[in-house]
């Protein structure tokens, strides 16, 4: 029976593995056609592109993850139905391996998924936005071109009169509109970017910060020097989530260390905790829809991969709108197919005929 688990579980793995891969790949792909003014705007070079692109991949491959695992054991037990492997499985009392090795596949996918939550895509977030400011610095000090309008990221445009020896600009002028609700303006008369190891800061001389609320409430500030750090105005959304880039490792060690456990700090461990129960339960359920022969023939056959997406789709929506956390969709994908695997495993005494 060893090898057997070990034949099962090497079609599941393989499958979701190969699928999981070509995922990747068109995922980064588009991520290089959506950043590609990188190249053809900021005046980076290719590999810049290429490296940005694979920063921002963890989050998306996080999402297709499970999706993948589902799906590879859907397809290994479709093609051993299909090859009448299954059904021999069933008579031969494999059905303890069967069991095995996809809980083997199970609880490897989900320690990679948790280590991937919890470490790797955080890391992948901070690099990603160091990342971005050094373009943005980049762009500020060298790349911007005189008199012409550019956009750094969307909803902040910059503008610059001219420059200097050393990187001194001349007439700084930025717009910030990624806020729905207010409006800033940097105007000054001279600009530089500077580090100070850590951070880029962009240096404002003799100018004026414009703030206008949404209510049309305007406000005007003047100032002699004005440091702003390049970040606030690379990012894509004016409030960034730190919490998004420090890892759950950390997060925990320092709340142990204070003895302080934020709300805030909380909800991110368990929405990233919610990813493994996500592969646990779409695990269950392709077991559920298809770790079971059936000699029925449909008229309509809607494929288990298809099935398996709408799933995933519709706890997605489930876990987003819920009261209850981000692992409510996780928990009842886990109840759905251990409620069907029980109704299917459950022993069926024959019934007795009443004679007339």
């Amino acid at each position: 029976m060893r090898k057997l688990t070990t034949y099962l579980a090497r079609l599941f793995a393989n499958d979701a593995l190969i699928l999981f891969g070509v995922v990747c790949v068109l995922l980064w792909l588009v991520n290089c056609l959506r950043s590609f003014e990188i190249v053809s705007v900021k005046g980076q070079s290719l590999w810049t592109l290429c490296v940005e692109a694979l920063y921002a991949l963890p989050p998306l491959g996080l999402s297709f993850f499970y999706i993948c695992v589902g799906i590879g054991i859907v397809r290994a037990l479709v093609a051993l139905q299909a090859s009448h492997e299954l059904h021999i499985v069933h008579i031969s009392g494999g059905l303890g391996a069967l069991w095995r090795a996809a809980a083997l596949v199970c609880v490897v996918a989900t320690g990679f998924v948790l280590l991937f939550a919890h470490y790797i895509e955080p890391h992948a977030n901070r690099r990603l936005n160091l990342l971005t400011a050094e373009i943005a610095a980049d762009l500020v000090s060298s790349a911007l071109k005189p008199n012409r309008f550019t956009q750094v990221t969307p909803g902040v445009v910059l503008l610059i009169g001219g420059r200097a020896a050393g990187g001194e600009i001349h007439e700084f002028f930025a717009d910030d509109r990624r806020d729905p609700e207010s409006r800033r303006t940097y105007i000054a008369e001279s600009a530089s970017v500077s580090s100070d190891g850590h951070n880029y800061i962009l240096q404002l001389r003799n100018g004026v910060l414009q703030y206008t609320e949404a209510s049309g409430r305007y406000s005007e500030v003047r100032f002699n020097r004005y440091d702003l750090n390049v970040d606030n105005l690379s990012q894509p959304a004016a409030n960034l989530d730190t919490l998004a880039q420090r890892d759950s490792f950390e997060l925990i060690a320092q709340a142990m260390q204070t003895g302080q456990w934020p709300d805030a700090w909380v909800r991110k461990l368990l929405e990233r905790s919610a990813e493994g129960l996500r592969v646990i339960g779409i695990a269950m359920l392709a077991l559920a829809m298809a770790a079971f022969p059936s000699g029925r023939r449909a008229r309509l056959r809607l494929p288990l991969e298809a099935v398996i997406l709408l799933v995933a789709f519709a706890e997605r929506g489930i876990s987003a709108y819920s009261p209850l956390g981000t692992g409510t969709g996780a928990v009842l994908l886990i109840a759905g197919g251990l409620g069907v695997l029980v109704a299917r495993t459950w022993p069926q005494h024959p019934r007795r005929e009443v004679p007339a």
